[in-house]
């Protein structure tokens, strides 16, 4: 079969089909179908390629993969990034292999001494004359440049000669990274790490709440009891019942919190609730460190002993003390508005592979692309951020690679939970008897809209 051939939906394998309760295994496991991907999906879909502190200073520069392209992303001054193609137009030579900073401003290609300023013009040609006849121009050998938007803290960049309006890509998801103050959220960490497994397979094991009783037993206990139990007679009040799920147009999509979150003030407690809910929201502290914090703890442990208002909640009076915080540092924070609240222990996926799950300030963030052309390897990216006060330092963002998912040096028990199914489902969509997942109408509609957005790209 051709790639010409494979363009074409209706010629496709029954491997790559989108069903209207699932997708076929294929689309996770065919080198072919990762191919199609790369050339129909990666060079023409915005995405999210780097956050600004990675490169805070003029000079300053990283490097983002993706397949067989490299992309040089350099901060030109305080308020403009531009993003080139990372070759060097003599011999091709990759100008970077990682972040750094280009000293003086000036961009030098370590094969032959080419240079180039930071808006990438070209400066110097080692014996221009011997090129082009002794015409050769720097407009001939400036920087290709890609298309580059900055939103929320994020650079974003398409491949694409004529990409689609960032605007238009970004606009069902705005009003909800916007209102969660994305764009003022700075790294506390950042860890990435290959994982063997499809990079869809990553991404859509964030997509759902669905995993939690199971992956997560500690997080919901009496749905965990009746998992894994010895009584399997009853039932139990599944707690994720409570969040709503929504996808919007250009494939992405959010979960939200309902009406027994913290927030609301309707707390299922046992024994005193302000020491129920530290210790509840503690198992995220000490499980992922990321989303709440410590000091986020210690605003409900100084709750103890205190009357609660007739007019508020445990809930609300925790919602005063984390603004009433942050008005101390100077630390930005979202509006105290129920859509926003609404938002904390919920999640919003950016198309195709960024996931960002805020809270009170923070922001727990994720994102998985292929490792080349490997259909059964990803590489998967975990942020904890946080917006910061007026006099406290903000970090450069540096990556910590890490080697070993499973390994509770490198990783807290959260993410190594969620690490522990990556692989397994890889695993078994290769299997000859897994022609086809199921997804769940409701709880799994986001994955769906991933692939049908996906089959929009692919299908052009």
């Amino acid at each position: 079969m051709n790639m010409q051939t494979d363009k074409n939906p209706h010629a496709w394998p029954d491997s790559w089909l989108t069903l209207e309760h699932g997708v076929r295994t294929g689309r996770y496991t065919d080198p072919r179908f990762a191919a199609l991907e790369h050339e129909k999906l990666w060079l023409n879909v915005w995405r999210a390629a780097a956050r600004r502190d990675e490169i805070p200073q003029p000079g300053d520069h990283t490097v983002y993969d993706i397949g067989n392209q490299s992309a040089l992303l350099v901060r030109v001054d305080a308020d403009t990034v531009k993003a080139y193609h990372n070759a060097c137009p003599h011999r091709g030579t990759a100008l970077a292999e990682c972040s750094g900073h280009f000293d003086h401003g000036r961009i030098i290609c370590p094969f032959h001494g080419w240079r180039w300023n930071l808006e990438g013009e070209n400066e110097f040609v080692l014996e221009r004359e011997n090129f082009r006849g002794g015409k050769l121009q720097n407009s001939d050998v400036a920087l290709r440049e890609i298309h580059l938007e900055i939103y929320a803290g994020f650079i974003f960049i398409n491949f694409a000669k004529n990409p689609p309006s960032f605007a238009e890509f970004i606009a069902p998801v705005r009003k909800l990274i916007d209102g969660q103050v994305i764009a003022d959220v700075h790294h506390i960490w950042w860890k990435s790490v290959k994982a063997p497994a499809n990079w869809k397979v990553a991404v859509e094991a964030f997509l759902e709440g669905y995993h939690v009783p199971a992956t997560h037993p500690q997080l919901e206990v009496p749905a965990a009891d009746f998992i894994y139990g010895d009584d399997v007679s009853g039932d139990f009040a599944f707690a994720h019942d409570n969040h709503g799920y929504e996808v919007f147009p250009h494939g992405h999509g959010r979960f939200f919190g309902g009406q027994s979150t913290p927030m609301a003030g309707k707390v299922q407690t046992q024994g005193d609730p302000v020491d129920a809910m530290a210790a509840r929201l503690n198992l995220l502290v000490e499980g992922m460190d990321a989303m709440i914090l410590k000091e986020d703890v210690d605003v409900v442990r100084s709750l103890k002993g205190k009357p609660i208002p007739e007019d508020s909640t445990l809930g609300g009076e925790y919602v005063k003390g984390l603004y009433s915080a942050a008005a101390k540092l100077q630390r930005p924070m979202p509006r105290p508005e129920r859509e926003v609240l609404d938002m904390w222990g919920g999640e919003i996926f950016v198309f195709p592979n960024l996931l960002i799950l805020p809270q009170a300030g923070n922001a727990m963030m994720y994102r998985v692309r292929p490792d080349g052309f490997d259909p059964n390897s990803c590489i998967f990216e975990i942020y904890s951020t946080k917006t910061y006060g007026v006099d406290q330092p903000i970090p450069r963002a540096v990556v910590q690679v890490m080697t070993d998912a499973s390994d509770p040096e490198q990783f807290l028990p959260i993410p190594r939970q969620d690490f522990s199914n990556i692989p397994r489902m890889q695993k078994g969509l290769a299997t000859i008897g897994c022609k086809q997942i199921w997804l769940a109408s409701y709880y799994e509609m986001m994955i769906l809209n991933l692939h049908q957005e996906m089959d929009r790209y692919l299908q052009a």
